[in-house]
């Protein structure tokens, strides 16, 4: 599931994001990516963005 939209997939799609934030694993899927990549690039926290 993606940690900023919901979006669900069978699986994990290997085109999807992984992140490590507070010693947790966040998932993100290729939209929301796509849409927050500058600042996924600068390595901000997702609660950033």
């Amino acid at each position: 599931m993606c940690s900023r939209c919901g979006a669900t997939a069978d699986g994990l799609p290997v085109t999807w994001t992984c992140s490590v934030e507070n010693g947790g694993r966040l998932y993100f899927c290729d939209d929301c990516v796509r849409a927050h990549l500058r600042a996924i690039e600068s390595r901000l926290d997702s609660s950033w963005w």
